[in-house]
């Protein structure tokens, strides 16, 4: 059964979900699941979990990531970004020295109103489904962390590169789209690549089809991260057969060692879970042995 980790590179217009279905036939594994949804219109790095691994997804989900965004002045549209309807143009006048002072006031921690298009929910319903028929809700500013943003470089007239490190429920679109308000012309998104998503790079990642070819070769699986390299951090610990069969009971079991979080291993080497060691005793935070 295949378990472990595999970075993809989202190719445009395949929604997260697609991704995951495409995984699922060729690692002929029904148990798969992503970290950190990418709108159609983006790309880049995309965590996928396979198997076992699934356990995993919750603590990739909350770490930051890291983008390369197009930014397009001079537009107002009602998804934030250039795959939705203009609501209003209007006049450029401002040039890169003013949009990178504009910049100054979204750095450190912010508060964004979350877009109409989104998959929040509010009383049971999405937003964008809401926003389909027309229908617009108050929504409360939520605190996101900025972590650095900076001009890469200027791609057209009204055109620029950004460079956006930010915490976990960030959108991007919205920052594109608050920076046009803050320059009095207006803003969207135009293009969209993730760099950097729970602690792995593009350098990680490979495509759908190279996914696609090594299966034909039946070497899939050679390309999956083993879960326990994701928990890399922190220290490994090997336990004897008695405490393995306490950690396969979900039995917590007492351990010598500094307080802490570990990748705890049986002694055949099967990694067993992720614990935590209090006064000597050590807990199950997760577990990641097959059963």
């Amino acid at each position: 059964m295949a378990n472990g980790i595999i970075v993809i590179d989202k190719p445009q217009d395949w929604t997260s979900h697609d991704v995951v279905g495409r995984c699922r036939r060729l690692f002929h594994e029904r148990r798969v699941g992503h970290a950190g949804t990418l709108d159609p219109m983006a790309t880049g790095v995309l965590p996928v979990f396979v198997g076992r691994a699934t356990r995993a997804v919750e603590f990739a989900s909350e770490s930051g990531k890291e983008y390369i965004a197009g930014l397009k002045l001079g537009i107002i549209t009602d998804t934030q970004d250039t795959t939705g309807t203009v609501l209003e143009q209007r006049p450029v006048q401002t040039g890169r020295e003013q949009l990178e002072e504009a910049l100054e006031v979204f750095r450190g921690e912010i508060l964004q109103i979350p877009p109409m298009y989104s998959a929040l929910k509010v009383k049971g319903q999405k937003l964008y489904e809401l926003a389909r028929k027309g229908v617009e809700v108050e929504r409360k500013p939520r605190p996101v962390t900025i972590h650095a943003l900076e001009v890469l470089e200027q791609t057209g007239a009204d055109t620029y590169l950004l460079r956006v490190a930010c915490s976990k429920g960030t959108y991007v679109r919205t920052l594109c789209h608050d920076l046009g308000q803050k320059l009095g012309c207006g803003g969207a998104m135009c293009s969209l690549r993730r760099t950097w998503a729970a602690g792995f790079g593009l350098e990680s990642a490979v495509s759908l089809e190279e996914l696609a070819q090594a299966a034909e070769r039946g070497e899939a699986e050679s390309l999956l991260r083993p879960v326990d390299s994701y928990f890399s951090t922190y220290p490994a610990l090997t336990v004897d057969a008695r405490r393995e069969k306490a950690a396969r009971n979900g039995a917590a079991f007492p351990q010598q060692g500094a307080d802490g979080t570990y990748r705890v291993y049986g002694p055949e080497g099967d990694f067993l879970l992720l614990g935590r060691l209090q006064d000597g005793c050590m807990t199950t935070i997760k577990s990641f042995f097959e059963v």
